[in-house]
């Protein structure tokens, strides 16, 4: 249902900004975008990346502080129409073990990028009347589990701080939301959980399966087109009824 209704939404004359557009989810975002005829800005760390045919490449390294701002206000200057900020990172460890560098890296990554960035598209926004952001948290922004305490605090975070934007300029047309991907059969997961991981917690989901980068992004390209026209503020899961069991 999904993928048909993607196949005929339509973003001609919008412009996008996908992070973390190399792979994964933010890769299928990007490629659902560029085929309904956005004008597609995908970041990724390096120029050598996979990014989809179409796709402008910026490079960026969202853990350079001193990057991302400069990044921010490139973007301020981008009319940007739609922006999904998906670039992410995780590392797992017991809460005692976390190295406080580490949590300030991922928070760097996880929070702090997708927060200028907001804050360089909005005004943009507001000013057209017309906008839509897509931040894709995690269901550990609606759960957690032990050795998640950097990544879940960072996602958690994320999940306030798109509430809060919604509260602010829903008003002004733009609609804000996070999307909260389960296990997903991503290069992430599988370099923090590997295959024996993968397949473990495969038989924790009702579905009986991890979801698709595919399946993700077709909610998040529905999300953030022209047929929503009243969500906005919410946290929505994609993860097989995971976290309702």
């Amino acid at each position: 249902m999904g993928c048909l209704l993607n196949a005929h939404l339509s973003f001609s004359g919008k412009r996008a900004l996908v992070t973390g557009a190399t792979r994964g989810i933010g890769y299928e975002v990007a490629k659902k975008l560029i085929a309904g005829g956005a004008d597609v800005i995908g970041t990724g760390t390096t120029d050598t990346g996979r990014y989809p045919d179409g796709c402008l490449k910026k490079v960026v390294n969202f853990s350079d502080s001193d990057a991302t701002r400069a990044f921010a206000h490139e973007v301020s200057k981008l009319d940007i129409d739609i922006l999904i900020n998906n670039a992410g990172i995780n590392k797992i460890s017991p809460f005692v073990d976390i190295d406080p560098s580490i949590f300030e890296l991922i928070h760097k990554v996880n929070v702090t990028a997708p927060f200028l960035i907001c804050q360089a598209v909005v005004p943009g926004m507001t000013e057209k009347g017309w906008g839509r952001i897509v931040n894709v948290s995690s269901v550990w922004s609606k759960i957690s589990k032990a050795e998640r305490g950097a990544y879940a605090a960072s996602k958690f975070a994320l999940d306030g701080m798109t509430a809060t934007l919604s509260a602010e300029v829903a008003r002004y047309g733009i609609l804000a939301n996070c999307v909260a991907p389960g296990p997903i059969d991503t290069d992430l997961t599988r370099s923090v959980l590997g295959e024996d991981g993968m397949q473990q917690l495969a038989r924790q989901i009702p579905a009986q399966r991890l979801g698709t980068p595919g399946e993700v992004a077709a909610f998040i390209t529905w999300l953030a087109g022209p047929e929503n026209t009243y969500i906005s503020g919410q946290n929505i899961a994609i993860d097989g009824g995971f976290t309702r069991v």
